[in-house]
């Protein structure tokens, strides 16, 4: 089972971990992405995230197909925000469930590092004196 959403509503994490928790599933890991308060010495008053919906969607599911074949995998959430996000809301959650830990950390790892990389989610954040559109690269 995989489930994929880009929403501008808040992401409910623990429904996200609810989703991958299997009794066959020893291992669950689960990443989320927060808005932080401060970026190289500069206060973020917030983050604003802005995405080609079909195409991210897209983007996402191959992530994730390639994640399933590397790794045996039970099940895969994938939850991005877009829109204006306040500091301390949460921008991302990918929660994976296997039979042991290595799979699921490592195809955590993955996933998120990965989308970052090629996803077409555009984060600009927001500074007290100006704003800027960020790479998004890990």
């Amino acid at each position: 089972m995989v489930e994929i959403l880009l929403t501008a509503q808040p992401i409910d994490v623990p429904n996200c971990i609810n989703e991958v928790m299997l009794p066959e599933s020893g291992g669950i890991d689960v990443f989320i992405g927060t808005v932080r308060n401060a970026t190289k010495g500069k206060n973020v008053l917030r983050l604003e995230f802005e995405a080609y919906q079909p195409m991210a969607v897209s983007e996402i599911e191959k992530i994730v197909v390639q994640a399933m074949a590397q790794w045996p995998l039970h099940r895969v959430v994938v939850h991005h925000r877009t829109g204006v996000l306040q500091v301390g809301e949460v921008a991302v959650v990918i929660a994976v469930s296997a039979a042991h830990r290595d799979a699921a950390f490592t195809a955590c790892r993955y996933i998120i590092d990965t989308l970052k990389q090629t996803v077409p989610i555009w984060k600009k954040e927001v500074f007290e004196d100006g704003e800027v559109w960020v790479a998004a690269h890990p």
